[in-house]
């Protein structure tokens, strides 16, 4: 009966050690880590928090973009939706590269075409 105690508080418990506190894989985010040429080794502490760090920051802005885009009426979230959260909102400012507006082919030649009017050097 203690067993059943231990393994139960195990799966609640959020430790590095514990694999189910996360939703990313591990093995991913530690690649993306050991890419910095910076980054020599990584401890297991750190890792499980960047981790952790990273989901919880994928979930705010997924909960930001639903509440201010269309995803309250539709029940959805759209890559709309997140453009315009990271356009509109200073926090996800730094994001406006990664996840620019998409807009249609013709509307960019367009633009394309009015800037090389403006400056012939573009």
């Amino acid at each position: 009966m203690k067993m059943s105690q231990n393994n139960s508080s195990d799966k609640d418990d959020p430790s590095p050690g514990n694999k189910k506190g996360v939703s990313l894989p591990i093995s991913r985010v530690r690649l993306i880590m050991k890419s910095s040429p910076d980054v020599s080794s990584i401890n297991q502490e750190a890792l499980f928090l960047t981790t952790k760090a990273t989901e919880l920051f994928v979930q705010h802005l997924a909960v930001s973009s639903f509440n201010t885009g269309s995803g309250k009426e539709t029940k959805s979230l759209s890559y709309c939706d997140l453009a315009n959260t990271a356009e509109e909102t200073e926090t996800f400012h730094f994001l406006t590269d990664i996840l620019p507006k998409k807009i249609l082919a013709r509307d960019y030649l367009k633009s394309l075409e009015e800037m090389q009017e403006e400056d012939p050097d573009f």
